[in-house]
């Protein structure tokens, strides 16, 4: 393949990672405005109670998995 034919590849995956780059600074610019306007619109206890539900909900989901991954003891 020629040099040129290469730099030029190069120049164009380049291009696709920037645009993709973008487009996640996107997306979590949105993600973090509605979360913003969640909390506003529920109020700052109501958000406080929404948070500790989805830490109780990450800490049993990863407790599940801990529990399905252990090896069982042979007697």
């Amino acid at each position: 393949m020629s040099q040129n034919k290469l730099k030029k590849k190069v120049e164009a995956l380049t291009n696709v990672v920037r645009q993709l780059i973008k487009e996640i600074q996107t997306n979590a610019s949105i993600a973090q405005g509605t979360l913003t306007a969640l909390q506003i619109y529920v109020g700052e206890d109501e958000w406080g109670k929404i948070v500790e539900e989805l830490k109780d909900r990450e800490k049993r989901q990863v407790e599940q998995k801990e529990k399905k991954l252990e090896i069982p003891k042979e007697k």
